[in-house]
Formats: C-alpha cells, sequence, structure tokens
C-alpha cells in the first residue's frame, strides 16, 4: 500500500513540475523571438514581398517610430497563451508518451517512431485546443493599431462584438492541423536525436549545447512541414482587421475579403501571391526565429526538469 500510495504521488509530482516547467520554458522562449515573431506574422498577413532585408526595415521602422516597446507589442497575449500552452503541451507529452509506453521509465517500452510521432502530435493538439483564443487575439493584437486592440481584455470585446463565441475559434481547422504536424515532428526530431545519442556506448548527459542544437533541429524540421497551414491560419485570424495597422508601417493588407474556410483562404493566397511568395512567406526568418525559440524552449525544459527532480 506504501508503494502504491508512494507511485501515486510521484506522478502527481511529475504532472505538476511538467506544468511549471513547461510554462516558463515557454515563456523564456517566447519573449526571445517576440520581435521577429511580431514581424513574421506582419508579413504573413500582407501582399507585401518578403526578404530578410525588408524585415530588418521593418523593424527599424517599428523601432523608430513607436519605440522599443512597440517591438514587442502583443507579448502580453503571448505570455497569457504561451504559458498555459507550453504547461499543457509538455505536460501532455509525458503523459502520452506514458500512455504509448515511449518512455524507458515505462514497463516494457516500446521502440516505435510512429508512437513517438503521435504522442508530440496529441500533445500540441491538447494544448492548442485548450488555448485557441488566446492565440487568436494575440495575432490581431500584433497587426492591429495600439487603438484597436490596447490590451488583452479590450481585444476579447473588440473580438466578441456583434458575433457569437464561435468567432473565438475562426481559423481552428488550419491551426490544430498544422500543429498536429508541427509538433508531432518536433517531439519527434529532439526524442529521437536525444534516444539515440544517449543510447550509444559511452552513456552519459547531454551538454547543454547538444540539447539547445537538438532543439534547433526539430524546429527547423517542424515549422519548415507545416508552414503553410501557419500562412492560412494567420490571415483566417486577423481577417478585417488590418488594414490600418499594416498601411501605418509602409505595408499592404492581405485582407481583400473576409476569409471563411481553410480551402478558400489557401486558394485565395495561391491565386494571389503564388504558393513560393504566398504560403512560404517568411519561411527564411522563421528559420532564424524557430530554432532559437524551440532550442531554448526544448532546453529550458529538460534542465528545469531535472534541476526539479533531482533535488
Amino acid at each position: 500500500m506504501a508503494k502504491v500510495e508512494k507511485t501515486q504521488r510521484k506522478r502527481v509530482e511529475d504532472v505538476f513540475s511538467a506544468l511549471f516547467c513547461g510554462a516558463v520554458a515557454g515563456a523564456v522562449a517566447k519573449t526571445t523571438v517576440a520581435p521577429l515573431d511580431r514581424t513574421k506574422i506582419l508579413f504573413q498577413t500582407s501582399t507585401m514581398q518578403f526578404s530578410l532585408k525588408t524585415a530588418a526595415k521593418l523593424l527599424v521602422k517599428m523601432y523608430e517610430e513607436n519605440g522599443i516597446r512597440s517591438l514587442w507589442r502583443g507579448n502580453s497575449a503571448t505570455m497569457a497563451r504561451i504559458m498555459p500552452y507550453a504547461a499543457i503541451q509538455f505536460m501532455a507529452h509525458e503523459q502520452f508518451k506514458n500512455l504509448l509506453r515511449q518512455n524507458s521509465q515505462s514497463t516494457k517500452p516500446l521502440k516505435s517512431p510512429g508512437r513517438r510521432f503521435l504522442a508530440g502530435s496529441l500533445a500540441g493538439v491538447t494544448a492548442s485546443s485548450l488555448t485557441y483564443p488566446l492565440d487568436l487575439v494575440r495575432a490581431r493584437m500584433a497587426v492591429s493599431h495600439q487603438e484597436d486592440y490596447r490590451d488583452l481584455i479590450q481585444s476579447f470585446r473588440a473580438l466578441m462584438r456583434g458575433g457569437s463565441i464561435l468567432r473565438l475559434y475562426h481559423g481552428f481547422v488550419p491551426t490544430v492541423l498544422g500543429i498536429a504536424i508541427y509538433s508531432g515532428i518536433s517531439f519527434f526530431t529532439y526524442e529521437s536525436l536525444k534516444k539515440n545519442f544517449t543510447d550509444g556506448e559511452k552513456k552519459r548527459d547531454l551538454r547543454l549545447r547538444e540539447r539547445f542544437f537538438f532543439g534547433a533541429l526539430a524546429g527547423i524540421c517542424g515549422q519548415s512541414t507545416s508552414y503553410p497551414l501557419d500562412i492560412v491560419r494567420r490571415r483566417m485570424q486577423t481577417s478585417g482587421t488590418l488594414g490600418g495597422g499594416h498601411s501605418a508601417l509602409g505595408l499592404t493588407s492581405a485582407i481583400a475579403q473576409d476569409y471563411g474556410t481553410l480551402r478558400s483562404t489557401a486558394l485565395h493566397v495561391i491565386s494571389s501571391e503564388g504558393i513560393r511568395r504566398g504560403m512560404y512567406k517568411g519561411l527564411s526568418l522563421n528559420w532564424i526565429k524557430g530554432p532559437i525559440a524551440v532550442g531554448v524552449s526544448f532546453t529550458v525544459y529538460d534542465l528545469l526538469t531535472k534541476f526539479i527532480r533531482e533535488t
């Protein structure tokens, strides 16, 4: 009986430690790349052709016109979303790994790449489903005028004005499809690299730079694969809010219509901007931002979890 109680207590402690460590990891990672993230969203939701040089000019223009804080505009909404999102994602991943017998501590663990991908995919879908309205509001804050969406509460009020609660889930379908691919590939790549490395003859703990490198590589793989769905979801999320926010920064709004479905949005982007320039706009910036964010996130989570569970 005592052994059972001890096991149950440890499981509860592991859940709470995963929630805490995931929240901290997500907050640190997203704050680190917030200016690049906002720049990416502005291009994703405009018709201007993307280049790294143009993105750099946009960052400078935001700073010159609105100050350093403008580079982190919408970060309060990002924190309100990313902390519960990352907490749920990392905790859910641990639980799905146990359920699918992918933990080394599991009874008779299975070496299954498919299950490893499924655990990451389900974790991302679970977290995204529970925090989606915050993601929607964050996107609108990033691209709008300050007077339109000054803070999180006003943004929710503006979004709900004259509509139903379903407005809080506009763009949900491409988001869930994208996160299923992105999260599955990211966790699969990171866990596979760690497993292959630590299962060698000279078994040892990973160094800091190794954790970051594996996380960065996982981010590149995940985001490159799911990027077109990220474009579609951003267009749908920010539909009808972009005119002033883009023109103030010298960008032309991409919202010539109210995007309704995943299919119609994707077809409109492809027909008006092409596949490469439309569906992959800003991808090169994501190759800078994504690896940093994912590398930091996985590294902070692993180190913080290790510290807490060994203390």
